[in-house]
């Protein structure tokens, strides 16, 4: 009876190995991130110059985890949580959210696409923001103020997105992040829908986000701890634009334009953003790219044609060491008109019109 009893525990051991070596090999779960810090000089913060230990220069420090699980006919369970931190202090961003950047889960299909539940991107970072300059600049190198969102200032929570499949290089991506509010459906409410095209050498993307009522509170769509600081009392936001880039070999020609819209309170007061670039970038060997490109802003407040604008030069130089770690080296130079230069991500504007960084440090991704 005792043989007879090992063999048995034997076989189960056995059984649930074999279950347990296909089970993983039926899903996936994988750990990944980026480590950015460096150094920025600033030659104009409120009349004085700085310099200063900088954190996600070139792009934000984060780790993830992106999970996968086959459920068999072409269809998969799928989920990403991803926090954002700061590598100087080791703070978590987005307000301390431990998964701050992206918390998601959904199903997908390779034949009906995917359908995700969570804090998520919008339309416009997900079908534009690949695509803009500062891609293969800095964050220093969005448009001002990040009224558009292309610099990450919001993400959206309570969301639910569907992307469809990849139909000969096209895609579309659409979204509805709830506002949680019992008393008032369309408060703090967002939607947005998107379409990504990417075929030899053309890529290009357009998008439309609205958000009613945001940061009216914690709960909705838009957290109030995580929009723009610099307006208040914005009762509707409207992000439009679109944007490409073509490929000549090794040099890429790129060109961009949104158009953003702020209705405030009361409700005869509003603000009107428009951001237009181009640029060019170019890998002059594999282990050397350059960018550069310059970028206006226009702004119109309250019916004042051309109350105030910002002109904006951006150069990159990034050295490759390996696949994975680059070093770099960023020029940025803003003029502003009938304002103070404030290029976006810097820790304060400038006593003038004009502010001058110099940017450099090292990026790892693994």
């Amino acid at each position: 009876m005792f043989q007879a009893s090992r063999r048995t525990v034997a076989l189960v051991i056995g059984g649930l190995g074999l279950a347990a070596s296909h089970a993983n090999a039926q899903s996936s779960v994988t750990l990944y991130g980026i480590a950015d810090g460096g150094f920025t000089y600033t030659s104009n913060q409120g009349g004085k110059s700085n310099f200063q230990a900088t954190a996600g220069s070139e792009q934000g420090s984060r780790w993830g985890l992106l999970g996968s699980e086959d459920l068999g006919g072409g269809n998969r369970a799928i989920f990403r949580l991803e926090n954002g931190f700061n590598l100087q202090t080791g703070t978590a961003s987005a307000n301390g959210r431990i998964f701050g950047r992206q918390a998601w889960v959904g199903l997908a299909s390779n034949r009906w696409g995917s359908l995700t539940f969570g804090r998520q991107y919008n339309a416009a970072q997900d079908s534009l923001e690949p695509l803009q300059m500062a891609v293969e600049t800095s964050q220093y190198g969005t448009h001002p103020f990040d009224t558009d969102d292309l610099n990450n200032t919001f993400r959206t929570d309570n969301s639910v997105k569907y992307v469809t499949p990849n139909f000969h290089g096209l895609t579309i991506n659409s979204m509805y992040g709830f506002s949680n509010n019992a008393g008032n459906f369309a408060t703090n409410r967002s939607w947005s829908v998107g379409a990504s095209y990417a075929g030899g050498p053309l890529q290009f993307g357009a998008a439309y986000v609205q958000l009613d009522h945001p940061a009216t509170d914690t709960t909705g769509a838009i957290p109030s701890d995580n929009y723009f600081t610099f307006l208040k009392g914005v009762t509707q936001q409207r992000i439009w634009g679109a944007g490409g880039v073509y490929s000549f070999g090794n040099l890429g020609v790129g060109a961009m334009y949104t158009n953003v819209a702020f209705e405030l309170t009361p409700q005869s007061q509003y603000q009107h953003y428009q951001n237009a670039e181009v640029s060019l970038r170019y890998a002059i060997t594999p282990s050397i790219h350059a960018a550069i490109g310059e970028t206006w802003t226009g702004v119109n407040a309250n019916g004042q044609k051309d109350s105030w604008h910002y002109w904006q030069t951006t150069s990159a130089l990034q050295y490759f060491l390996s696949k994975r770690t680059d070093v770099y080296l960023d020029l940025i130079y803003q003029r502003a008109t009938n304002a103070v230069a404030q290029i976006e991500g810097t820790s304060g504007a400038s006593s003038n019109g004009n502010q001058f960084l110099v940017v450099t440090g090292i990026r790892h991704k693994f």
